[in-house]
């Protein structure tokens, strides 16, 4: 070949070289662009996907034709032959609204969650994982009744029913993966993330050990008090305030040190202290704002079971509501149900491996220490971890026998009996019966530690045993036709009460609100009892106000006089067109973070010379005259965030609530935490009172009950929940027929 046939073939080669590169370098961006295409055309597809309501399903597992009739809210209304129908199609209503969120929290309890978002989501897992869930779930089941374990079964069936009923709901296409299908472990799981949620945290116990080993012991109760006894009362309503000689609350500078946040307020009145003579209920907990929302509505009914209320997704029956018989409402105790321990001498066959599967990332594995009894944490400032004693751990009861069991409840006898064989979270029990009479009683498996979640034990105490408290022996209100019980999270119990129960109760300001609204009134209906859950007045930011008005003006300078004037005047209601309630919330905040107690600000003001670090605190606060500061409405605002809104999805968020009440009104709500639903049961009349819900039914963005009800909640709207088979009819708008 001369050398002209050489350039010639040099220059083919190059030209097709060129080709193929330049066909390349256009048919990636078109790959490029066609898989991004079908991922949008994807996740859009999810959009649209919303439950099956009308219509006809066959070859379903159940064994007679079954019908959920959907109400204007989109309320599912189960009418079933069987009680295995029943809560067939109770899973069923359940996946086809909220499966993305039941499979969020299955997850999040398995310390799972990091297998699908990546790496940001390990050091949750990793504490989850902490517990060993899955066995504890397995103990659970293996000691389940059989008749409880077939109606997990049946709601987990229904579950999947519903999988593959219709679309994958759009969250799951975002993140490209399909759920497993639900089993009835999966409905164990649900329950125990709400015991770890509700419950006392290791990580308080040991900030509270901090400040026990800095005093002494006979000090602690005067930096960290169990409670404002100013307006503490006690679970009749009755004030319980302490003698006036009490030791004043001693003021210590440093981080804040607050009982658990998520609270709740129940309370009942007997039929002899209401109008139409009828035992009346209300309940509205506080939970994390979110949506979809943390409660999902039922209402169903087959041989032996009729019941409505709400219940956690994942979760069959009711959790909170009534039946044909009681209503029941529950708030959360925050009383100590954990013992912490040092370590002392550790077992190297107690040692145990979990491998963590991380999206994007490699797999992570990480030792915990697991004993028969207790389980390691991290110490903190302490040498290595922390051994923990908590009952869920080794107890192998589960909290959803007693939901199942007060479901079926025919009295409020039978619900006592139910609660004292209750192992969820300690909690306090509210009942209205049919009779007439309500009840209260604390409820959950208590230790009589003496610690109390104060400090952490030294190791020779392992080998003590603190026995559960028994039931009798806890606080209780006896069945009575002229009770009136309140209960918010407060000291429940009167002086001279042999158990301490806690190591600090939530601020008494909301019960000592109700309280108050129950005794301005003989006889309640209600309508009444709807009007209380919104209101926004709270006495402690009043008094707050006013201490803090009076001693500017026994201070000229310390504070502007346009602000003096307005804390002075300023009613205590948190309304949303107040500006006095957003100034007298950044003072009250700023005052409360400055002291380990939250008690100390209000009990300084209190006294004739406040500590100089609580007016050196205030005095250098950003303080604006009312007229500047924006109303509470707007200040005070929240959004309903979705777990994907601060990834960047916005749109499947809510909001916004403007701001209307605070952490110490009735109607509370903050940033985080609102009443996450709100109930008013009349006994022997269920088609009256109602519910209300902040969002919507459906977790499906696509769905047009999403978010539907959010402008009713903020009115404060309490719409009746149908019950009687001729009110379900009269409400009905959809009717879905399962068959087999």
């Amino acid at each position: 070949m001369d050398f002209i046939d050489k350039e010639k073939a040099i220059r083919a080669f190059q030209g097709g070289v060129a080709s193929r590169l330049l066909r390349h370098f256009i048919a990636w961006p078109i790959v490029v662009a066609a898989c991004a295409l079908a991922y949008f055309a994807y996740v859009v597809a999810g959009v649209s996907a919303s439950a099956p309501q009308r219509g006809r399903l066959s070859g379903l597992d159940v064994r007679a034709s079954t019908s959920i009739y959907r109400d204007e809210r989109d309320f599912p209304h189960i009418r079933a032959r069987t009680r295995h129908d029943a809560f067939f199609a109770e899973g069923f209503v359940q996946g086809s609204d909220r499966l993305f969120q039941m499979d969020l929290f299955r997850r999040y309890v398995y310390g799972e969650l990091a297998q699908v978002f990546g790496p940001n989501q390990l050091a949750g897992d990793e504490t989850m994982r902490t517990l060993d869930p899955r066995a504890v779930v397995d103990r659970q089941w293996a000691h389940l009744a059989p008749a409880d374990r077939a109606v997990l079964q049946a709601f987990s069936d229904g579950v999947n029913a519903a999988m593959r009923a219709q679309r994958l709901p759009i969250e799951f296409r975002l993140l490209l993966y399909a759920p497993q299908p639900w089993t009835p472990r999966d409905c164990l799981a649900v329950t125990l993330a709400i015991s770890a949620t509700l419950g006392d945290s290791p990580e308080n116990v040991l900030a509270r050990d901090a400040l026990w080993r800095s005093v002494r012991h006979a000090q602690y109760a005067q930096v960290l008090p169990l409670s404002d006894p100013d307006y503490d009362v006690t679970a009749r309503g009755a004030e319980n305030h302490a003698p006036v000689a009490r030791a004043r609350v001693a003021w210590v500078a440093g981080r804040r040190i607050a009982p658990p946040a998520l609270g709740s307020n129940a309370w009942a009145a007997g039929a002899t202290r209401t109008v139409n003579g009828h035992a009346l209920i209300a309940n509205d907990p506080h939970l994390l704002l979110s949506i979809p929302g943390i409660w999902y509505v039922v209402e169903m009914r087959a041989p032996g079971l009729h019941v409505a209320g709400v219940t956690v997704p994942g979760v069959p029956g009711v959790v909170l509501g009534h039946n044909d018989r009681i209503a029941w409402a529950t708030t959360n105790a925050i009383v100590s149900t954990l013992s912490v321990f040092q370590p002392g001498r550790l077992r190297a066959r107690d040692w145990k491996r979990e491998v963590f599967h991380v999206r994007f990332a490699h797999d992570v594995v990480k030792e915990y220490y697991r004993s028969a009894r207790e389980f390691g944490v991290p110490a903190g400032t302490m040498q290595g971890i922390a051994l923990v004693r908590w009952t869920p751990y080794v107890d192998s009861r589960s909290a959803l026998s007693t939901v199942l069991a007060l479901d079926r409840a025919a009295s409020i006898r039978d619900a006592l009996n139910a609660l004292a064989r209750y192992a969820g979270p300690p909690q306090n029990f509210v009942i209205a019966g049919s009779n007439g009479r309500i009840a209260y009683h604390l409820a959950g498996p208590i230790p009589n530690d003496p610690a109390w979640g104060r400090y952490v034990h030294p190791a020779s105490d392992l080998a003590k045993r603190f026995a559960a408290i028994p039931f009798d022996a806890l606080p209780s209100v006896a069945p009575s036709r002229g009770a009136v019980v309140v209960s918010a999270n407060n000291k429940m119990y009167a002086r001279g009460y042999p158990y301490r129960l806690s190591a600090m109760f939530a601020p008494p300001y909301r019960a000592y609100r109700i309280a108050s609204l129950l005794h301005a009134r003989t006889r309640y209906d209600a309508a009444y009892f709807a009007r209380m859950q919104l209101d926004s007045f709270s006495p402690a930011d009043a008094e707050f106000a006013h201490r803090l008005a009076s001693y500017g003006r026994a201070h000229p300078g310390f504070l502007p006089r346009s602000v003096v004037a307005g804390l002075a005047r300023w009613n205590g209601a948190y309304s949303a067109e107040s500006r006095t309630a957003t100034l007298e919330h950044r003072l009250r905040a700023t005052a409360e973070s400055s002291a380990i107690s939250p008690y100390a600000a209000f009990d300084a003001l209190r006294s004739r010379e406040p500590p100089r670090q609580l007016i050196d605190a205030l005095d250098g606060a950003s303080i604006d005259a009312p007229s500047d500061s924006q109303p509470w409405g707007s200040a005070g605002a929240v959004r309903l965030l979705h777990p994907f809104g601060p990834l960047g999805f916005a749109f499947l968020d809510a909001g916004p609530f403007p701001g209307d009440g605070d952490e110490y009104t009735v109607h509370m709500q903050t940033a985080e935490l609102s009443q996450s639903f709100r109930a008013v049961w009349e006994t022997q009349n269920w088609d009256a009172g109602g519910m209300s819900i902040p969002a919507g039914e459906s977790g499906e963005v696509g769905s047009r009950h999403y978010d539907d009800l959010r402008a009713a909640w903020i009115r404060g709207d309490l719409q009746p929940l149908p019950f009687s088979d001729t009110a379900v009819a009269r409400a009905t708008r959809n009717r879905l027929l399962l068959t087999p």
